[in-house]
């Protein structure tokens, strides 16, 4: 799949740096999420005060939405190192035995897409989750042995953008887990003009409320329209933004008012000029448009459904009213047999 400018994945080792020098480093920093930001402040504080490691915790959410941000406030808040991993990363069971014999007291190990680990993998980290102790048979048939090495009390903090594929046993060893949700404008609006800060843009209220509003509620996006925005101002416009400058820059760049790009509408118009709005198969969708069924379920479709422009049904995909009066389009509504 091309790059989207709207996609809500990391596409570039410049846009990963950038991110980081723009996360902040304490919970007291951290923007929206006041759900999360509380419960954590209470587990942290109370770790602290009874001098132990925090329970282990997991973050579930679309990507994009700053996990692995709150990963690093966590281990800021418990003042102690962070050692990152990833889930594909660790291709055997003695490579996260390796990880987990070299940390230290109360060290935060973060594990991101955890629920891509092996099955091999997850048996050695289940009992270094639970009773903090690493399993080992040495030796082969009647002369095997077992033996348990203890480990120092850790925490791990897993993050996942699919919840449903973590298996139950990993699941209930995460002693908090949190849905990390997306920004309203308000946050977001509030995160652009950070960000504009940290970059030396200049920016006033109307252009940060038109990046926002097109940031898809995921500050990864809203972030990356601020640098191609900036651009523009830069080039075309005295290098400030303001509203004007803001929408000029982001027509160009195709993306509406809803934040929806070339492929969002692509997928809209398709289910409403070719197939009259529905009911139509994913199958057929992602063949219409020329791009992969899984690139549609995974990163058109979720937006679509949060804005109301789609509808899943028993039947296939359905293209709601709302859809078509954001395309300016004459809603048709096609009466469905029933099965009597």
């Amino acid at each position: 799949m091309h790059k989207r400018v709207v996609s809500p994945e990391s596409q570039e080792a410049e846009e990963v740096a950038l991110d980081r020098a723009l996360r902040p480093q304490r919970l007291a920093d951290l923007i929206g999420q006041e759900r999360v930001r509380e419960n954590l402040a209470i587990l942290i504080q109370a770790a602290k005060q009874r001098g132990e490691a925090l329970d282990h915790v997991l973050l579930y959410g679309p990507p994009g939405l700053g996990k692995t941000t709150i990963s690093h406030i966590i281990a800021n808040e418990m003042e102690v190192p962070l050692r990152i991993t990833s889930g594909p990363a660790i291709e055997r069971a003695g490579d996260l035995a390796a990880i987990l014999s070299n940390l230290r007291e109360k060290e935060v190990l973060f594990i991101d897409e955890v629920h891509r680990l092996g099955r091999a993998v997850e048996e050695i980290l289940y009992p270094a989750m639970e009773d903090f102790a690493l399993d080992f048979v040495i030796g082969k048939g009647p002369g095997a042995r077992s033996i348990r090495l203890k480990l120092p009390r850790f925490t791990v903090v897993g993050a996942t953008t699919r919840l449903a594929l973590l298996t139950a046993p990993l699941r209930a060893r995460f002693g908090a887990t949190f849905r990390v949700d997306f920004y309203d404008q308000e946050a977001l609006v509030t995160i652009v003009r950070r960000a504009a800060r940290v970059l030396n843009v200049e920016i006033d209220e109307g252009g940060a409320i038109e990046i926002a509003r097109r940031g898809r509620g995921t500050p990864r996006v809203a972030l990356r329209l601020l640098r191609r925005v900036r651009d523009f101002a830069q080039v075309r416009a005295d290098g400030s933004i303001n509203a004007d400058v803001a929408r000029e820059a982001l027509e160009m760049l195709e993306v509406d008012e809803c934040g929806l790009d070339d492929l969002d509408r692509r997928v809209l118009h398709t289910i409403i000029e070719k197939f009259g709005g529905g009911p139509v198969g994913l199958e057929t969708i992602a063949a219409a448009v020329s791009e992969e069924a899984d690139t549609i379920m995974d990163v058109v479709e979720p937006y679509l459904l949060q804005l109301g422009f789609l509808d899943r049904t028993p039947r296939g995909r359905v293209a709601t009213p709302r859809a078509y009066e954001h395309l300016g389009l004459p809603y048709r509504q096609v009466e469905q047999p029933t099965l009597l």
